[in-house]
């Protein structure tokens, strides 16, 4: 058995440009449902939802045999939290409230295993496919992919020394905290607060990382691509089902 590539990784690099949905329902089946849709990628919440590592690595089965590719964004930026995570097969991890360069050169550690980083190991872990890969923690490093999350007003400042780290993949900008960062919680439309996550995605295309971003608003989500977004997810699980139901009441019910 050989390792599995992180085509998600590739397509990033090649520039290309790479749909998306948040998935925060923490149910396998929910998240096998979603892998049938054609997305390029989903990532799995683990910071604003009650899954946990074993109920990730349920989700991440459900979804293997789809080719939609599966990120799982820990809780925090903690190398034990995101140890398990990987364990349980993620190759791609997104990590929450970068601030600093240090903060992403811990965040490089946690992934990669030693020389590079302090990743520990498990030679009889999912991501091993329980020791049935060859060689699998010389060889995991590079299926990695690291993206972190850029969503307060002082890491803007950061963007260029964070996107220079050694092992940083990507950038992603939080819409939500970035807003409430700025002073307008809850006000993600604010004209504010567009114009700098724009600028953001700009500066890191600029850096030759790739950059992304969420969002349920489509007239946005087509000028953050325009400003050169590469991994744009396009809403999330729970509030396209709750949009779906909303819409038959409203037919039905008046």
């Amino acid at each position: 058995m050989d390792l599995p590539k992180n085509h998600f990784k590739a397509a990033l690099k090649a520039g290309q440009q790479q749909i998306g949905l948040w998935v925060s329902i923490a149910n396998a089946a929910s998240a096998e449902a979603v892998a049938t849709c054609g997305f390029d990628w989903v990532m799995v919440d683990t910071e604003h939802t009650p899954n946990d590592p074993a109920q990730v690595q349920a989700m991440l089965q459900a979804m293997a045999p789809y080719p939609t590719h599966a990120g799982v964004r820990p809780g925090w930026n903690d190398a034990v939290e995101i140890k398990r995570i990987m364990d349980a097969g993620a190759q791609t991890i997104l990590v929450p409230y970068v601030q600093t360069a240090e903060e992403a050169r811990a965040a490089v550690a946690a992934v990669l295993y030693p020389p590079h980083g302090m990743r520990g190991v498990s030679g009889l872990s999912r991501a091993s496919r329980f020791g049935a890969i060859p060689n699998y923690t010389a060889r995991a490093n590079a299926e990695i992919c690291l993206l972190v999350q850029v969503e307060t007003k002082a890491s803007l400042d950061q963007i260029e020394a964070i996107a220079a780290v050694e092992g940083v993949d990507g950038l992603f900008i939080g819409p939500a905290d970035l807003a409430a960062s700025m002073g307008f919680p809850g006000q993600l439309g604010h004209p504010e607060v567009k114009a700098a996550i724009l600028d953001a995605v700009r500066r890191i295309k600029a850096t030759g990382k790739a950059a992304g971003i969420l969002s349920a608003d489509p007239a946005f989500l087509r000028e953050a691509v325009g400003a050169g977004t590469t991994f744009t997810a396009v809403g999330l699980d729970i509030g396209v089902m709750l949009a779906g139901c909303k819409a038959l009441v409203k037919e039905w019910k008046g």
